[in-house]
């Protein structure tokens, strides 16, 4: 259920706007898809302020602010096809490929030869090469059918409208049939759709350059990828001098906040449990490897909790927590998640920073920054050997202590890229290994060992809420 709200402060208690929470949140969709911190945001804003100009009904504006800040929120699924294609860091992959008319074939050539097998080995690029070539526009459409109906799925499964899902859906579409991943043309792509097209291509080219260059490759592409009508619209937007300085800001919060002003909603308890669950498989979604790993952990998280004695409240921390324990790994390119072999130091030094990324994701949603360094620890260790922060015993709360060790209980089951996974009786002896050397919470172990004892196991446990979901 979803409340209507009156203006106030970003974080006033009790009144928080869901628009702000997946502002928040749309800087982990970001740094998956390559762009700068504050891309969705901005992208938001330059397409309400189009909303405006052409004077889009107050209803459909509803349905296109949530659009325009989830429009990412299919990102990760593509991800590891990315990696497979291109190789190298998808991450750069992703984001180039808004820098290049992908229709024109100069450019869509000139894209392939940088970006095929980037940073590898001579043979390792014609592999690329091939690959790419291989898959053809076929591969092409697939890349983007997947970014577009899993990011109207997770849309959905956060309670928006259909509307939005159906904006999301056909945000790369072109105006003359030319796009991705139907082929809709005209008037038959949803006017929301076609508005998500626009401001997203035009933030681009304003992040790199200035809204001249944004203008100038709009003017450029319509009547091929945009709606004229837009076009003119954004024309208008792009001598608002004022409108282009405020978006330099560092931090675009206040701005969405005010956009989102109108029709302003606050998500209760039920929309915080779904927004973590989109979350969590936004982020499951980045690695085969990882495919269900948040759901698990936090059901491993919430039986250790109940056997110790937390309270309701603390129970339900611990689950959004668990499942957002790794959103910043979604930082991580999966040259790096989907690698076979040992890393090198270079890229641990990448992995050990993903905590890191969850505390700013995190922090900057108000409704969870109450658990925001609590979910940040999960590779801390009681005795100071783990990271990001190296932190003992004392720096970590009981919450921090059973999520490391629900974290470690479900990596141990879970096949990995470099071995299969483990039987959940030689898991256990490892987990009461780490307890003995000091590394792991020793209640938290001893409870994840009576759920094994009781007849219960680890895997089972684990797998619970896969199945329920």
């Amino acid at each position: 259920m979803v409340h209507r709200t009156t203006t106030a402060a970003p974080d006033a208690p009790l009144t928080v706007r869901l628009g702000n929470i997946l502002a928040g949140l749309s800087h982990a969709l970001d740094i998956t898809e390559g762009h700068p911190k504050g891309h969705a945001a901005r992208a938001c804003l330059i397409g309400m302020r189009l909303a405006h100009i052409i004077g889009l009904r107050l209803s459909e504006r509803t349905h296109l602010f949530y659009a325009l800040l989830m429009k990412d929120a299919g990102c990760s699924s593509n991800a590891a096809r990315v990696h497979q294609l291109f190789g190298g860091n998808d991450h750069e992959a992703k984001r180039a490929v808004w820098t290049f008319d992908w229709r024109n074939f100069g450019q869509q050539a000139a894209y392939v030869l940088e970006y095929a097998g980037k940073g590898t080995s001579s043979w390792q690029r014609l592999a690329h090469l091939a690959r790419v070539a291989a898959a053809g526009p076929s591969g092409r459409k697939e890349l983007f059918e997947i970014r577009c109906d899993r990011g109207a799925n997770v849309a959905l499964g956060l309670g928006l409208s259909e509307t939005t899902a159906a904006a999301i859906r056909t945000m790369d579409e072109h105006w003359d049939g030319g796009g991705e991943p139907r082929g809709l043309r005209g008037a038959d792509i949803p006017l929301l759709g076609r508005i998500i097209g626009l401001a997203q291509v035009a933030e681009v080219f304003w992040h790199d350059h200035d809204e001249q260059m944004a203008l100038d490759i709009v003017e450029e592409r319509s009547g091929r990828w945009f709606d004229p009508d837009l076009v003119r619209a954004f024309r208008v937007l792009a001598r608002d001098h004022e409108f282009w300085s405020a978006l330099h800001a560092e931090d675009t919060r206040r701005l969405v906040f005010d956009a989102e002003d109108q029709f302003a909603v606050v998500a209760d308890e039920a929309r915080l449990d779904a927004i973590a669950e989109a979350f969590a498989s936004v982020v499951d979604a980045k690695s085969p490897y990882t495919s269900q790993h948040s759901r698990r952990v936090a059901t491993l998280a919430v039986a250790i909790a109940e056997r110790l004695g937390f309270s309701p409240e603390n129970v339900t921390r611990i689950r959004r927590a668990a499942l957002l324990h790794d959103v910043g790994k979604l930082g991580v390119p999966n040259s790096i998640l989907d690698k076979a072999g040992a890393l090198s130091d270079r890229e641990w030094a990448v992995v050990r920073e993903h905590p890191a990324h969850t505390l700013q994701i995190l922090e900057a949603v108000p409704v969870f920054q109450d658990f925001a360094f609590d979910a940040a620890c999960h590779h801390e260790r009681l005795d100071g050997s783990g990271y990001h922060r190296g932190y003992p015993a004392s720096r970590l709360s009981p919450t921090a202590r059973a999520l490391a060790v629900a974290d470690v209980a479900d990596a141990l089951l879970a096949e990995r890229p470099y071995r299969a996974g483990m039987d959940p009786e030689d898991a256990l002896r490892i987990l009461k290994d780490d307890c003995a050397r000091g590394a792991l919470c020793r209640a938290s172990v001893f409870a994840i060992a009576d759920i094994v004892a009781n007849g219960g196991s680890m895997e089972r446990d684990a797998a619970d809420i896969a199945a329920a979901g």
